[in-house]
C-alpha cells in the first residue's frame, strides 16, 4: 500500500476521493475512518440540535454548575468523549544521524462515569482507546508510509473531595497499558499517579477556575528493548468562561514535562514548555465543541513540534 493511501485513510474527505484501490484496506482502516465519520455526524447533529431558546432561558441558571465536562475536579456524571488530534514530532531520518517531522494523528475514544462516594466524596473513573495514524521511519518502515492501529489505552481512577464551595483538591492514578503494535504504542506498561485541586474565580464569572495539575508518567514493565519513560507534567489550568457559554483556557492539558528517562529523538535538555490554549462553547446543557492548539516556547525535550486537537464532549 502506498503512503498516500495510508494517508488517505485517515482523511475526513477521502471518501470522496477515493475511486480505486480501496478494497485493500484493512478493517483497522476501515474502523479509523468510520471514527472520522462518527465525528462529523456529532458534530454536525451538536450544531443542528443547538437549542438557542434553550440556552437564553437557561443563561442565568449557569455557574458552576454548568458542566461542559471539561472540568477534571467537577466531572460530570457520565461523559462520552471524542477527541480528533494532529501532531508533529522530531523522529529518526532515513539516513543515519538525520531526523524528520514524524506526524501523528489520534482519534481517541473516551468514557467517564463518576460516584459519590459520600458527602462531599466522588470517585471519577475514566478509559480511552485511542487509535493513531503515524509516519516514523523504522527498519521494518523504511519509506515512512503511514501506518495505522490502535494506540496504548488507558484507565484511570481519581478520588475528589469538595472542601467547599470555592476549594476542591483531588488524587488518583493512571494506568497505561501497552496494547499499540510495535512501532504505534510504547511497548511499556506505565502508571501516571497525580494531583491537583480547583480554586472557583467567582470574581471573573461563576464558571471561571484555576485548576493545577501534576502528575508523574513512569514506565515499570513491557518491552526491555523499548525506551524508559520518565517524566514529570504540568498544568497550571487557567479557564476563563465567557458569555454566550463560550470558553478560554489556558494550559488544558499536562503538556508541560521535565524527562528524567531515555532520552527522545532531538533532545537537548529535560524541559519541554509550550504555549497551550482552547477555546470552545457549550452548545448545549450536554455537548461542547472545542479546539486546542499548542507551539512550543522550550522544547530541549522535543515532545511536539506542533499540536491541534478538536474535542466533542457529551455529557448525560
Amino acid at each position: 500500500m502506498s503512503a498516500d493511501v495510508r494517508h488517505k485513510a485517515f482523511d475526513p474527505f477521502f471518501t470522496m476521493r477515493c475511486d480505486q484501490g480501496c478494497t485493500g484496506l484493512g478493517l483497522h482502516i476501515v474502523a479509523a475512518m468510520t471514527g472520522r465519520t462518527l465525528i462529523g455526524g456529532f458534530l454536525i447533529a451538536a450544531l443542528m440540535l443547538r437549542p438557542d431558546g434553550a440556552v437564553a432561558q437557561t443563561a442565568s441558571g449557569q455557574g458552576q454548575n454548568d458542566n461542559a465536562g471539561n472540568d477534571l475536579f467537577r466531572p460530570p456524571a457520565n461523559l462520552f468523549q471524542m477527541t480528533d488530534e494532529y501532531k508533529t514530532a522530531p523522529g529518526s531520518g532515513s539516513a543515519p544521524g538525520t531526523t524528520r517531522d514524524v506526524t501523528t494523528e489520534t482519534l481517541n475514544l473516551r468514557m467517564d462515569h463518576s460516584l459519590d462516594l459520600a458527602p462531599m466524596w466522588i470517585l471519577a473513573l475514566r478509559g480511552d482507546l485511542p487509535l493513531l495514524a503515524k509516519n516514523p521511519i523504522t527498519p521494518d518502515n523504511l519509506n515512512g508510509d503511514y501506518l495505522t492501529g490502535v494506540g496504548d489505552a488507558d484507565v484511570q481512577a481519581i478520588i475528589i473531595r469538595n472542601v467547599d464551595q470555592r476549594w476542591t483538591v483531588g488524587f488518583g492514578a493512571r494506568l497505561i497499558a501497552p496494547t499499540g503494535d510495535d512501532m504505534l504504542g510504547s511497548g511499556k506498561w506505565q502508571v501516571m499517579p497525580g494531583a491537583g485541586f480547583r480554586y472557583a474565580l467567582w470574581e471573573i464569572s461563576p464558571s471561571s477556575y484555576f485548576e493545577p495539575l501534576v502528575r508523574y508518567d513512569v514506565s515499570f514493565a513491557g518491552d526491555p528493548t523499548k525506551k524508559n519513560i520518565s517524566n514529570l507534567q504540568f498544568a497550571p489550568t487557567l479557564n476563563i468562561g465567557l458569555p454566550d457559554r463560550w470558553f478560554l483556557t489556558f494550559y488544558p492539558s499536562p503538556d508541560i514535562r521535565i524527562n528524567y528517562g531515555d532520552p527522545i529523538t532531538g533532545q537537548t535538555g529535560r524541559l519541554f514548555l509550550p504555549f497551550d490554549v482552547r477555546v470552545g462553547r457549550q452548545l448545549s446543557n450536554n455537548t461542547a465543541l472545542s479546539f486546542e492548539l499548542s507551539v512550543p516556547i522550550i522544547k530541549d525535550y522535543p515532545v511536539y513540534n506542533l499540536k491541534t486537537q478538536v474535542r466533542l464532549n457529551v455529557t448525560y
